[in-house]
C-alpha cells in the first residue's frame, strides 16, 4: 500500500533526492525532509577541493530545487530523534511528531576519530560541511604548515588544495600504501607521487602518538616520538556511519544500516539511502559501503521506486571522480591488481585510461582527463564484452562501437 506520508531524516544530497524523486514519480502524500544543518541540502565534493581553495561559494552547492514549490516541509536545525512505529510517526529534536509511514534514513556518518591525546586542540579540522570547509580555508595562508592526517581521497584532495595556496604539506598515513581502498596497490602511490613532485612529504606506516599545543595545535607528535610542526591539522581518516537511528529501531548495523537492493531494511516502513548504508555490491557481489555522489542519487531513486511499490531502477557501474591539481581523475569498475592493464595515452604526462582487463573483459578503468573514455568503459563493464587488447590501447578506436552489440 502506497504511504500517505514520508518522512526522511538527513537534508544532505541522498535525502534531498528521495524528496525529488518521490514527487517525480508521482507521489502526492506529505513529505517531510529533516536535517540537522541550516543549509538546504548541498552538494559535499567541491568542499575539499573549489570551496576549500576559494574558487567557488558555497552558495553554488545547495541543490537547485524550489522545496514549497514540490510541496516538502524541509525542517532545517532539527533532528529526528526516534521511529516511533505504533503511532506511524517519528519524533524530532524539537518535540514534533510528523506522521511516517515510512522512514527514509539518509543520516551519512561522521568523521573518524583518532583517539589521541590532544585532538580537540583549536587548529585541528574536518572536512564534512560547508561550516567545516569555510573555517579550514580561513587558516590555508601562503607558508602555513599543513598536516593532513590520512592520505584518502579527502586528504588528497586537501594536501592538493592546500599545495595549490602556497601551504607546506607533510602527509601522513598510517597503512603502507595510500589510496589502497579506492585506488589498489598501483595507482593509489602513482596518485601520491604528484604530491610529492609538487612539493609534498609523505609518510607512510605512520600513526599520530598525540597533538601538542597550548592554545592550539603546534606539533604532531608520530610513532618513534618524531615531532612535526604544524600550523594547521587536517583529519581524514575515514568516516563512521551513523546508525544510532538504526540501531534504536531494531535493525541490523554492523558496518553500516544493512539494506537490500531496494534500499529497504529489516522493517517494511524503513529504508535507507546512501553513505550509511551496508547494500549488495553491483550485480550482487558481496556487501559494500559506499561513499560516493553516484550512490547518494541512484540508491536514493531506488528507494523513492521502492517506497511507491515501483519497479526500482537498475544500477550503474560504480564510479567515482577526484579533482586533484588541475587534474581529474576517475575511476569505475573493479580495479583489480591481478588483472592485465591495457594503457591508452600517456602515463607520464597524467593523461590517459588504463583498463584492468581479465579473460578479454574490461573489469575496471583508472583514468585521468579522460571523461568519455570512461563512460565508454563503463557500457563496456556493464555489457561484459570481450575486447582486442590492441584497440583498446589505439587511440584511434572508438570505444564507444566496441560496446556496441555485434550484429548476429
Amino acid at each position: 500500500m502506497t504511504p500517505r506520508s514520508v518522512v526522511i531524516a538527513g537534508a544532505n544530497l541522498a535525502g534531498g533526492t528521495v524528496a525529488r524523486s518521490l514527487r517525480s514519480r508521482g507521489f502526492t502524500g506529505r513529505i517531510t525532509l529533516v536535517g540537522a544543518e541550516e543549509t538546504p541540502p548541498y552538494e559535499r565534493p567541491a568542499l575539499s577541493k573549489q570551496v576549500l581553495s576559494g574558487a567557488q561559494d558555497p552558495a553554488e552547492l545547495v541543490l537547485p530545487i524550489d522545496w514549497a514549490g514540490i510541496d516538502v516541509d524541509l525542517r532545517l536545525g532539527e533532528r529526528v530523534e526516534e521511529i516511533v512505529p505504533a503511532e506511524s510517526a517519528v519524533a524530532l529534536s524539537t518535540g514534533a511528531r510528523p506522521g511516517a509511514d515510512a522512514v527514509v534514513l539518509c543520516t551519512g556518518g561522521r568523521g573518524r576519530r583518532l583517539g589521541v591525546e590532544g585532538e580537540d586542540l583549536a587548529g585541528i579540522h574536518e572536512v564534512r560541511t560547508v561550516e567545516d570547509a569555510l573555517a579550514l580555508r580561513g587558516e590555508l595562508v601562503a607558508g602555513a604548515r599543513v598536516v593532513v592526517v590520512g592520505a584518502g581521497f579527502i586528504g588528497a584532495e586537501v594536501a592538493a588544495t592546500a599545495l595549490g595556496l602556497g601551504c607546506e604539506v607533510t602527509v601522513l598515513e598510517h597503512a603502507p600504501v595510500p589510496l589502497a581502498r579506492s585506488l589498489g596497490p598501483v595507482w593509489g602511490p602513482f596518485v601520491l607521487e604528484e604530491h610529492v613532485r609538487r612539493g609534498a612529504r609523505v609518510r607512510l606506516g605512520t600513526g599520530v602518538h598525540r597533538f601538542l599545543g597550548r592554545d592550539r595545535v603546534r606539533e604532531v607528535e608520530i610513532g618513534g616520538g618524531d615531532r612535526i610542526p604544524a600550523d594547521v591539522v587536517v583529519v581524514g581518516v575515514g568516516i563512521e556511519p551513523a546508525t544510532e537511528l538504526a540501531a534504536a529501531a531494531g535493525l541490523a548495523v554492523a558496518g553500516g544500516v544493512h539494506v537490500d537492493e531496494r534500499a529497504a531494511t529489516g522493517n517494511p516502513a524503513v529504508f535507507a539511502v546512501g553513505d550509511v548504508t551496508l547494500q549488495p555490491g553491483w550485480r550482487g557481489q558481496g556487501m559494500v559501503r559506499l561513499e560516493s555522489f553516484q550512490n547518494a542519487q541512484e540508491q536514493a531513486d531506488v528507494a523513492a521506486a521502492a517506497i511507491l511499490g515501483q519497479e526500482v531502477p537498475a544500477r550503474d557501474v560504480p564510479w567515482f571522480w577526484s579533482d586533484q591539481f588541475e587534474h581529474t581523475i576517475q575511476i569505475a569498475g573493479t580495479l583489480d591488481a591481478s588483472a592485465d592493464v591495457v594503457l591508452r595515452g600517456d602515463r607520464a604526462g597524467w593523461d590517459f585510461s588504463a583498463f584492468h582487463v581479465r579473460d578479454g573483459v574490461v573489469r575496471g578503468v583508472f583514468a585521468i582527463d579522460r571523461g568519455q573514455e570512461v563512460r565508454a568503459a563503463m557500457r563496456l563493464i556493464a555489457a561484459g564484452t570481450v575486447v582486442d587488447p590492441a584497440a583498446l590501447a589505439d587511440p584511434a578506436t572508438d570505444l564507444r562501437r566496441l560496446a556496441r552489440p555485434r550484429a548476429a
